[in-house]
């Protein structure tokens, strides 16, 4: 009796236990970095008039009275930063649609706090004029890249870079600002690498996913000084796929508290120099990003037509061979004969074939559409899906077979599979 199993036949599991460790070591890191608590979700962008950092410090009877008199307070040095014309208490009162608590310290008779202010826009625009609204921006994704200790982070943790932009308040800019909460794939799409590629496509379908039409990028490189000293700030805007300078300035947090305060500030310069950047007309959108308004060459455009011209006609003679098959089934004794898949369209004529293409990263995607674009005999290659890390699918207008589609991308260096109608390639 044989009771111990051959080699062979211990050896046989292993590769299958080894593909599950994989899988679940690939669903370990993945998770890594799209797990954790890392998004923070913009506020709500209102046309309110906002007016943030004010300091009060009042007293009353009792608490509550305190309150009620700092935030008093704060309505009317609100209403005097804005150059408002003299009013009564009561009637800034009746402008104002929130109190913001930045921060408080409350007594048993005395309040001291930081406040924001709303004002309600169309109530204070009686006083203060401006009823207009200026004209504002394309859809511009905002990338606020932080620069600390060596290290460059975007989305990757939350920071307070991060966490000032999400709280400004932007309804009042004429700079429409596209904020990603930094949560899910939002950390591994939006990166600090992005900023420094030029792809059109890959800068297209990162701005397909937020709907945006452009890119600003504003940088803060924090230096600390020393354990609770200083925070030196440099901070740059940029913009559009070529990184371009747009300005810079400097700025500087007494200690780790006022880091916060200081960083709100910067957003409100950034603001200010992307709106003058607007005015300029140096923040309109980059045309090379508009892939849809692009003009094509009519001897590609003919080919285009053509090859869509074919596949309507394939479509026409694999209906009437649907229809045949249905009449010769209801007649006994009939036969039919199917033709070949791989026939080569009609001489001058230009077949579709859809190729997937093996592509780990953007630059495998760019390089390997170029090849497949520039093979032997091919006319079109349209882009069906694009799968960075995976696999992407095209659309490739060839004329002749399919066996000799496969032929000419050998011929380019791929490892070429075909199933079917189709072609699997890779390097």
């Amino acid at each position: 009796m044989h009771l111990i199993p051959s080699l062979p036949a211990l050896r046989r599991p292993l590769p299958i236990f080894a593909g599950l460790a994989a899988l679940v070591l690939l669903a370990a890191a993945v998770w890594a970095q799209v797990g954790g608590e890392r998004g923070i979700a913009p506020v709500a962008a209102s046309s309110d008039i906002s007016v943030t950092g004010i300091e009060v410090d009042a007293t009353g009877k009792s608490s509550d009275e305190a309150r009620a008199n700092g935030w008093e307070q704060a309505q009317r040095k609100a209403w005097e930063r804005l150059k408002g014309p003299e009013l009564s208490d009561s009637q800034i009162a009746g402008l104002v649609s929130a109190i913001v608590i930045e921060r408080e310290q409350l007594g048993p008779r005395r309040y001291i706090a930081r406040l924001g202010v709303i004002f309600d826009r169309q109530r204070a625009n009686a006083y203060l004029g401006g009823t207009e609204q200026a004209r504002r921006s394309a859809p511009m994704l905002l990338v606020p890249v932080t620069f600390s200790a060596g290290t460059e982070l975007v989305y990757e943790m939350r920071n307070p870079w991060q966490r000032a932009w999400a709280e400004y308040q932007s309804g009042s800019s004429r700079i429409d600002y596209v904020r990603p909460a930094g949560s899910g794939g939002d950390s591994l799409l939006v990166t600090y690498g992005q900023i420094g590629r030029r792809s059109r496509i890959w800068w297209r379908t990162v701005l397909d996913q937020f709907s945006a039409s452009d890119v600003l990028v504003p940088i803060a490189d924090l230096r600390y000084t020393y354990p609770g000293g200083p925070i030196e700030g440099t901070f740059t805007a940029r913009h559009g796929p070529d990184n371009v300078y747009l300005a810079g300035f400097r700025m500087t947090a007494a200690n780790p508290e006022q880091l916060p305060a200081m960083l709100e500030k910067a957003v409100v310069r950034f603001d200010a120099i992307f709106e003058q950047a607007l005015a300029n007309g140096r923040l309109a959108p980059d045309p090379t990003l508009d892939l849809g308004d692009l003009e094509i060459d009519p001897a590609i455009q003919r080919l285009i037509d053509l090859g869509r011209a074919e596949a309507e006609r394939e479509r026409a003679a694999a209906a009437a061979a649907r229809a045949t098959r249905e009449n010769q089934q209801a007649e006994p004794g009939s036969s039919v004969t199917s033709a070949p898949i791989d026939n080569p369209p009609p001489p001058g004529s230009v077949g579709l074939y859809t190729v997937q293409i093996a592509t780990p990263d953007a630059d495998a995607f760019n390089a390997g559409v170029a090849q497949v674009r520039g093979a032997s005999g091919v006319r079109t290659a349209g882009i069906r899906s694009t799968a960075i890390g995976g696999t992407s699918v095209l659309t490739v207008g060839f004329e002749g077979s399919i066996d000799q589609l496969a032929a000419a991308l050998r011929s380019q260096g791929f490892t070429v599979r075909q199933a079917n109608n189709a072609l699997s390639v890779s390097r």
